[in-house]
């Protein structure tokens, strides 16, 4: 007898543990049914059986018709030529062979008219006030909905409840088992705060699914699925782009292990990747990738994520964390999974949803991982819809007579006459009211900003917030003020839309932003800009006149600064560059709002998104901040927010990047990006520098400690900085952009530390550049009169008294803020 090697006895042994798990599982031939036909239809590799003449497997039950479609569409389907129509209840039956989690497809193809049904499954809800509603803008409207649903019973029945006066109507059913332990019965249940437990009784609910992500790759269909699934790529759902890159593997397929087989997700999926971009030139290493994903608010849903280590070059390379909204967190490790590469494997979780709709899941590096990178194949996310034993409601057709439809109708036209009538009476009186003699020219009224954030067009903006009445400006004061939006008014263009510079009926000069389609900005942040400044008044931040929510218009007015943004100033400019002194006051009075904003009487405030173009300076160069559409209140606790990362590349916190969690320091941060570009004068991000060059907080951070931070200084003040204001200076910067929250400064310490660099570059007393500019400071200058408060890292002076203004509808808005004349301007 012949003798076979070990070696080869080992490798049969691991071939045949590879294909055992899938080799249990073959696809079925039933049941598919192609409703509303007598005849079968074959469709990626299944046979859809006419229900009209189906076996006795399948049994309908109640009033139906079969609706053919009149002209045999070559653009349609064969599947999708014939659907079964009720208007009322109506069932099918299914006799079961064996109880299993079973997958249900329904299809809904285009139809001429609007429906509105319910769906149920042996006790389970699916579908409720369902609706399929033709779209000329999508002619060939398809909507497949799919469900797995546990079944232990031997006849399951489908149960279509038309709603009264509706109809409802289905053109093909899939109905067949998944393979063993598919779905599993417990997982992690884990909450949007970050807890964690364990939720048992996953196979006694109903799981539909929401999305199935093909995370780096292309859309998949099911001519290419093994279960006969739809996947979307991941882009669209992918939260900054350019943090993430493809991978795709070049071996032959991936090797199943673990009892994972390609049921559970086709070679395809584990075939490519979205891998952290750690060589793209805005980011180092020390971010996460995010995907968010539409889900029902506060709702729980079953989610699965895939891997496959397709990227390691040898194994134990690599290791990284998966978040769930953030907070809660979870160690992938590929090499405890399996002892090779490309093993394709997945994690099951229960998501409590929260009240935002929408689901964050990140990757991201390990400290201790000696391939900092992070990778993911695949996504699933399901919503758990129900429990076995809801049973729908059962109604049967009511029938209307004919004269009681006929008189609802002209009780409706007539209905509708009166409405309208009264409109029209309310817009002239309207009209009269607002515009009085004035004879203005055409103006195009548009729906602004995204269309997420807008209300339709030609209706009033009804606030879900509390405004401030008294700065209600009328879009015809506006219009006077701008010269009807004269292009040649414009001074400047943002995230919200254009700015025009105009000038009040009473004189007063003032900046009026106007929002614009496409702007990306709308309604919350048209909120908030004005919920901020009607609570905060301040000498560096800049005053809100007032506001316009006529005719779908979000319009704001401030108070106009004359000599622009700080950013106008300090690179690509034909003024006169500024003095180091001129710069260290600008950058004291930017310190000065945001410190109080942050703690200020009616603080509390972050402004989320500082930078030089959101610090204006008024006539005589006094700094405010401005924009604070992106604004978020802080805690009492002053710990942090968790919310969707907003801000400007560039600029960005990496530690509210890569957390999600908003605190006051992601402020200090930005705020020291803007403190290198006033003396470096140039942008935070610069593309066209070479690369260790690019972004400019991590080569002004390599420079400080590499002894050259004079190296990069503006050229046009090099001369003037005295060496220890430098090195105060340079500090002060390296401290803003520590990577970590919990280590930089509070903005108080930062008014307090600018204040000292401002005392040193103006004190006649010459110290060598090497001593410490920190230490033995009374010996040297005697600083300014402020009190120092190290608890809580602030000053008090004059500025930071707050600057209380009462509006009202009668008072003029150079009236109101009458108090904001400097007196004391340098």
């Amino acid at each position: 007898m012949a003798k076979f090697p070990v070696s080869f006895l080992l490798f049969l042994f691991h071939f045949l543990s590879l294909n055992l798990s899938s080799s249990a599982y073959t696809l079925p031939t039933q049941y598919f049914i192609n409703c509303g036909s007598d005849t079968n239809v074959v469709s990626t590799r299944r046979t859809f059986t006419g229900d009209s003449n189906s076996d006795n497997s399948l049994t309908l039950t109640g009033q139906s018709s079969s609706v053919k479609e009149p002209n045999n569409s070559k653009e349609t389907p064969q599947l999708y030529q014939t659907s079964r129509i009720f208007k009322e209840k109506f069932s099918y039956e299914f006799k079961i062979t064996n109880s299993s989690t079973y997958l249900v497809r329904f299809h809904f193809f285009k139809l001429n008219s609007s429906a509105n049904f319910a769906v149920s499954v042996s006790g389970f809800s699916l579908l409720s006030n369902f609706t399929v509603q033709n779209s000329k803008n999508k002619p060939n409207l398809l909507l497949i909905e799919e469900f797995f649903v546990g079944i232990s019973e031997e006849k399951f029945i489908i149960q279509f409840l038309p709603q009264e006066f509706s109809f409802g109507f289905v053109n093909a059913i899939e109905l067949f088992p998944t393979p063993a332990n598919f779905i599993p019965d417990n997982a992690p249940l884990i909450s949007p705060m970050g807890s964690s437990s364990n939720f048992n009784g996953v196979l006694s609910k109903a799981l539909h699914t929401i999305q199935r992500i093909n995370v780096g790759g292309l859309t998949l269909t099911p001519d290419n699925d093994t279960l006969w699934r739809n996947w979307v790529p991941d882009d669209s759902f992918l939260y900054m782009s350019d943090t993430a890159k493809n991978s795709k593997f070049h071996g032959d397929k991936p090797k199943y292990t673990q009892g994972v087989n390609e049921y559970f997700a086709p070679d395809l999926v584990y075939q490519t990747a979205k891998e952290m971009n750690i060589n793209h030139v805005f980011f180092s290493n020390n971010f996460n990738i995010t995907w968010s994903v539409e889900v029902s608010k506060n709702a729980r849903h079953f989610v699965r994520v895939h891997f496959c280590d397709i990227i390691s070059q040898s194994i134990g390379d690599l290791a990284f964390n998966l978040y769930v909204y953030r907070n809660f967190s979870r160690e992938i490790v590929p090499y405890q999974m399996s002892d090779q590469l490309a093993v394709p494997f997945f994690f099951d979780f229960v998501v409590d949803s929260d009240d935002s709709g929408l689901m964050n899941i990140s990757i991201g590096p390990r400290r201790d991982s000696k391939f900092k990178t992070a990778f993911l194949n695949g996504l699933e996310i399901m919503e758990i819809v129900g429990e076995s034993g809801l049973v729908l409601e059962t109604r049967e057709a009511k029938k209307i007579p004919i004269l009681v439809i006929v008189g609802s109708i002209l009780g409706g036209l007539a209905l509708i006459s009166v409405f309208a009538a009264v409109l029209c009476l309310c817009l002239w009186c309207r009209k009269q009211k607002t515009v009085e003699s004035l004879d203005w020219p055409p103006v195009p009224v548009y729906r602004a900003g995204s269309s997420r954030n807008r209300v339709p067009e030609g209706t009033f903006v009804s606030s879900r917030v509390d405004l401030n009445v008294g700065l209600r400006i009328c879009f015809a004061e506006i219009l006077l003020a701008t010269n009807n939006f004269d292009a040649k008014m414009i001074v400047g263009k943002g995230g919200f839309g254009h700015v025009f510079r105009g000038t009040l009926r009473n004189g007063t000069k003032v900046a009026v932003k106007r929002c614009e389609s496409g702007s990306g900005q709308g309604l919350p942040e048209f909120e908030t800009e004005i919920t901020v400044l009607s609570k905060l008044r301040h000498r560096h931040l800049v005053s809100l006149i007032g506001y316009c929510d006529e005719l779908s218009e979000m319009i704001l007015v401030y108070e106009f600064m004359e000599k622009g943004t700080l950013k106008d100033h300090l690179y690509n400019s034909s003024s006169p560059p500024f003095s180091w002194r001129q710069r260290l006051e600008i950058c004291i009075g930017a310190a000065k709002g945001l410190h109080y904003l942050h703690r200020g009487n009616s603080g509390g405030f972050i402004h989320r998104d500082v930078k030089s173009t959101n610090i204006l300076l008024d006539e005589y160069l006094v700094a405010k901040v401005a924009d604070f559409g992106l604004s978020r209140i802080g805690p009492p606790d002053q710990s942090h927010v968790s919310t969707c990362v907003k801000g400007t590349l560039g600029y960005l916190d990496p530690d509210y990047f890569r957390t999600q969690q908003l605190t006051e320091k992601s402020d200090v941060y930005s705020f020291g990006v803007v403190l290198l570009e006033v003396l470096c004068a140039r942008p935070a991000i610069d593309v066209s520098l070479p690369q260790e060059q690019v972004n400019l907080a991590e080569w002004g951070l390599f420079c400080k400690n590499n002894g050259t931070l004079e190296q990069i200084v503006d050229p046009s003040i090099k001369e003037q900085i005295n060496p220890n204001s430098l090195r105060k200076f340079g500090e002060i910067a390296e401290n803003c952009l520590q990577e970590y929250g919990t280590d930089r400064p509070a903005m108080g310490d930062v008014v307090w530390d600018l204040e000292y660099t401002l005392q040193l570059q103006q004190t006649a007393v010459q110290r060598e550049p090497h001593e410490d500019s920190a230490s033995d400071a009374s010996s040297m200058l005697a600083l300014p009169n402020i009190q120092r408060f190290p608890s809580i890292g602030m000053s008090i002076e004059e500025d930071d008294t707050p600057i209380l203004a009462e509006h009202s509808s009668n008072m003029w808005a150079s009236e109101v803020f009458s108090q904001l004349r400097i007196d004391d301007a340098r």
